[in-house]
């Protein structure tokens, strides 16, 4: 039986949100894989990454800077041979 089920650590157990039917005692095999809650807002994922600059003032504009530099370069027209 391979079954997917969420739960929560407490200490050395885990506590499963339901049942799983099976006799207690039965040996069972784990494989654990965290679950992230999605970001409340936009780019907020990008703000827990950022580290040190996420608490800086001007980091919305020089998130800005670079997007609009990267715009730039993209539209530019190709290079004669």
């Amino acid at each position: 039986m391979i079954k997917t089920v969420q739960g929560r650590i407490r200490g050395r157990t885990i506590e499963l949100a339901e049942d799983l039917g099976l006799q207690d005692g039965q040996e069972v095999r784990v494989q654990v894989t965290t679950v992230t809650p999605p970001s409340a807002t936009w780019g907020e994922g990008i703000r827990r990454s950022a580290g040190c600059m996420a608490d800086d003032p001007d980091f919305e504009s020089v998130m800005q800077e670079i997007y609009r530099e990267r715009k730039r370069e993209r539209r530019q027209p190709p290079e004669d041979a």
